[in-house]
């Protein structure tokens, strides 16, 4: 089954619901879904990054500003 929504008439507000709605269906079936392979290639790759030294992390405060700078 696929359904069209009026995403041109839909306002942002209703669209973040759709988005939320969805989102929570697929985690009460998540059972169900199965990750595709370039995933599991990234975390390995992410795990390995980590393992030997070379993963860097940012602290989520600092990583919302940069992205928010980003796109101003």
């Amino acid at each position: 089954m696929y359904n069209v929504l009026p995403l041109e008439q839909m306002t942002i507000q209703d669209k973040m619901r759709t988005m939320e709605d969805l989102w929570d269906n697929l985690c009460r079936h998540s059972d169900q879904l199965q990750s595709p392979e370039w995933h599991q290639n990234i975390l390995a790759d992410r795990e390995q990054s980590i393992s030997v030294g070379e993963a860097v992390f940012e602290d989520w405060s600092a990583a919302k500003k940069r992205i928010r700078e980003t796109l101003t």
